[in-house]
């Protein structure tokens, strides 16, 4: 089924002879689907009296239409004239946005590395859509940019509950355009976005390169800012870094505000700490405290880890908690050395990156961007695993080493030569870290 305009006219047409073409003229010429959610249809009609006719001739075989095709029962809700308006603000929630619990602005640890971050976004908290729009947050993986974004989304819910708030990840975003173009439902996709109060956007980088979702993305950039609605995103780089960016969503991107995240120093860290392990029913002794955050310096999602990880011993294993249990921790939670991706994430993000499967990438194609798209996850597996050449291959169809050697080879002398060439296997590889 399509859009939901097409649902409706189906409903119509199911009921054939039942509804002459005068008395859907008359009763429904003007009578609007406004959506489909919960097992309820709810349209719109101008004034009571059609409501009333709607509701009482027609509503039985409405529903019986619904029931058959959908295969279970649908209610229908008929609105008249400003019914509508008083429905929207009732029934409007942040249904969209994610589970929130703990990412809220007073369990969030204010230090010199993250205080410009998080005055930004209270200040967007506090004066919806109209200072620091587009607020854009930026910096590596783990260092609290989803947690100040959520809080931004949590703090406005609390506050105007009637507020329309819409969270997405840029790469869900592509997803979702995708389906809603094979399924005919792009009005709908476009609807639902470009109706937010506050849109939150994850990881924008992964939209850099998807012709259509930039497209889209700008549409709805420039709907929501032209009618003074909070944009507010997130990227492990700045807009400038982003390398397949559009320079028209680069720019619009830098209108409002950009404020980076830095790695949080020590004193933060064991405040990180403490705070999460309270959050746990946990008081860790200072000594294991500070040894968690002396060797734990770049990302705070490892700090809660090891903090979870402690936890557990004490209570599956009735363990005290010392230093030597925080080694132990440490020593489960993060990897020795530094990451290694595999090659299967290696090929993936690349593939994700040019607009490619992954089977693609591995098979035989020699379209130009797919097999340049093969030799840069050539090279990035050769430089970032510790992989043979003929292991490599394998990875490929079993290409030869020879092959693999002269893929790498070419990727090497064109970041010599071209910048582009430089800054896209950058993106990847920055890419394929923020999923370490």
């Amino acid at each position: 089924m399509n859009s939901l305009i097409d649902i409706w006219d189906s409903v119509l047409d199911s009921l054939g002879d039942g509804l002459t073409a005068t008395s859907r003229s008359t009763w429904f010429g003007d009578c609007t689907p406004v959506e489909l959610v919960n097992n309820r249809m709810v349209v719109h009609t101008p004034t009571d009296f059609k409501r009333d006719i709607i509701q009482s001739r027609y509503a039985p075989r409405l529903e019986a239409a619904l029931r058959d095709l959908f295969s279970e029962d649908i209610k229908l809700l008929v609105l008249s004239g400003d019914e509508l308006e008083s429905y929207l603000t009732e029934t409007r929630t942040d249904d969209t946005l994610p589970e929130v619990a703990g990412f809220t602005f007073d369990n969030f640890i204010v230090g010199p590395s993250n205080k410009y971050a998080h005055a930004a976004a209270l200040a967007v908290a506090e004066n919806l859509g109209r200072v620091y729009n587009p607020l854009f947050i930026y910096g590596n993986s783990g260092l609290g940019k989803t947690h100040l974004l959520l809080a931004i989304g949590q703090s406005i819910h609390t506050r105007q509950p009637s507020a329309r708030i819409v969270y997405v990840k840029g790469d869900d975003f592509t997803n979702e355009l995708v389906h809603a173009i094979q399924t005919g439902t792009a009005e709908d996709f476009r609807a639902k976005y470009r109706s937010a109060d506050l849109l939150l956007m994850d990881d924008i980088q992964f939209i850099a390169g998807k012709t259509q979702t930039q497209e889209e993305f700008f549409h709805t950039f420039n709907t929501l800012y032209e009618d003074n609605k909070q944009i507010v995103v997130t990227s492990d780089r700045p807009p400038l870094e982003m390398n397949k960016l559009e320079d028209r969503i680069r720019t619009r991107l830098e209108w409002g505000l950009m404020a980076d995240v830095q790695p949080p120093d020590l004193e933060t860290r064991m405040a990180i700490t403490r705070n999460k392990a309270a959050q746990l029913g946990m008081i860790l002794p200072n000594d294991v405290v500070e040894y968690i955050g002396e060797n734990i310096t770049s990302n705070i999602r490892q700090l809660e880890g090891v903090v979870k990880k402690l936890t557990a011993y004490r209570d599956l294993l009735n363990d005290e908690i010392t230093v030597a249990s925080a080694k132990r921790a440490i020593k489960d939670v993060i990897r020795v050395g530094s990451y290694v991706p595999t090659a299967d994430i290696i090929i993936s993000e690349t593939a994700r990156y040019y607009g490619l499967t992954d089977e693609a990438i591995r098979g035989q194609s020699r379209q130009k961007n797919t097999a340049t798209a093969r030799q840069v996850a050539m090279y990035l597996c050769r430089t970032l695993t510790n992989m043979a050449l003929t292991d490599i291959g394998r990875c490929f169809e079993d290409r030869n080493h020879a092959t693999v050697l002269s893929s790498i080879r070419k990727i090497e002398d064109l970041m010599k030569i071209s910048p582009d060439m430089a800054a896209t296997v950058r993106d990847i590889n920055s890419n394929i870290s923020a999923r370490g």
